[in-house]
């Protein structure tokens, strides 16, 4: 840009009645703009003008009428446009932004935002009795919401959210769960729903993908599972059909020998002969079964708290699987793929894993079955069979 002698080369500075300097530049789309700010001197209002220039040069420049946007509009719009999100996902990132960002946060333009007001923010979540799981899970999205406002609209130069431990969580410890506990808990419930307990600990099954189970999704003989869909509860929707958790989800599992048993007699006494029929319904034909009806129907609280289980979840069930299964010997890549858990490699550890590793898995938690009914713990379990293991 050609100047005058005497005259700068980007923008201008002018002094108002004030007595402050106020800075003017053209924008990389040619309009003028004014500095968000005033200066005491025409020198630094000069420097702020360099500094800009530099920006623009290296495409570093933030439009500050994007950053004007509030939190509340901008994570709104992110949580609809993000996307691959599950509906349980979409929910829970709702229900965050509704009951423990917007009340405070909402109607704070982005570039205002800073790491001092966000980590006002989770102190005063915290003084206000929110647990510290909570508001760590409200601040990984917080930062996740904003991670985007930086790297891909580029509304802020950086992550105000950059509070030390602010997205560590440090859950209670879980109840344990040992192997004769898995089928004293299975005993312990309504017929229809034995095979369901035993399913979940010994194929490491999340609710939805258990009871998203269907005729066509196990082998006769009970030999295997095949999890492709899942169930979700969506408030004002009711139960929708989706896909599992991860891609990493959809599997094909071994089902131990010891407990195939069970499964067929199940299939023979509660399953329709149709090829879709679910494995696991309701009293009423053929109503897929609830998370809280299965709870209420099995009397679930007060089971596991005569058994000295109190508190224990349905989750806890595929997370004494998977530790009965890490127990295996097999590879950290196997293991992974029984248990449906995805991650940046996802799918080269579902493609890579072998049958044969799935059936040394299956076979070993069978013998941990048989080892429990015969009453001949071996020695180099470490408790498998009968000692505590922990769940978590």
């Amino acid at each position: 840009m050609a100047s005058k002698r005497g005259r700068r080369g980007f923008g201008n500075v002018r002094q108002r009645a004030s007595g402050k300097w106020q800075a003017r530049y053209p924008g990389p789309d040619g309009q003028m703009r004014n500095a968000p700010t005033m200066f005491a001197s025409k020198r630094t209002a000069e420097q702020w003008l360099s500094v800009t220039e530099t920006q623009i040069i290296k495409g570093e420049w933030i439009d500050p009428e994007k950053a004007k946007v509030t939190l509340g509009n901008y994570a709104d719009q992110w949580i609809t446009q993000r996307p691959g999100l599950r509906p349980r996902t979409v929910e829970l990132y709702r229900w965050l932004l509704r009951k423990h960002i917007e009340a405070d946060l909402g109607g704070v333009e982005l570039g205002k935002l800073s790491t001092a007001i966000v980590r006002q923010w989770r102190a005063d979540r915290l003084a206000a009795g929110v647990s510290e799981s909570v508001t760590a899970k409200a601040y990984r999205l917080l930062r996740a919401i904003l991670t985007t406002a930086v790297d891909e609209d580029k509304i802020l130069q950086r992550n105000p959210c950059r509070v030390r431990g602010a997205d560590k969580e440090n859950p209670a410890e879980r109840p344990i769960l040992t192997v004769p506990q898995v089928f004293d808990l299975a005993g312990r419930m309504p017929e229809r729903f034995r095979a369901l307990v035993l399913l979940a600990a010994f194929a490491s099954l999340r609710w939805g993908e258990v009871s998203a189970l269907r005729r066509c999704d196990v082998a006769e003989d009970g030999s295997w599972v095949r999890i492709s869909r899942a169930l979700v509860e969506v408030p004002g929707r009711g139960l929708i059909v989706g896909p599992p958790k991860s891609r990493a989800g959809v599997r094909t599992l071994i089902v131990p020998a010891a407990i195939r048993r069970d499964v067929v007699k199940h299939l023979d006494a509660f399953v329709k002969p149709e090829h879709d029929a679910l494995l696991f319904t309701g009293e009423r034909a053929g109503n897929p079964v609830r998370r809280p009806n299965f709870s209420q129907r099995t009397k679930w609280t007060e089971v596991v708290a005569k058994m000295g289980l109190k508190g224990l979840h349905f989750h806890d069930l595929r997370h004494a699987g998977n530790i009965w299964a890490s127990k295996a010997g097999t590879s950290t890549k196997d293991l992974m793929a029984r248990m449906g858990h995805d991650d940046m490699r996802a799918a080269l550890i579902y493609q890579r894993a072998t049958s044969d590793a799935d059936e040394r898995i299956a076979d070993r938690l069978s013998k941990l079955v048989d080892q429990h009914r015969t009453g001949n713990a071996d020695d180099d379990d470490d408790g498998l069979s009968g000692q505590p293991v922990p769940v978590g």
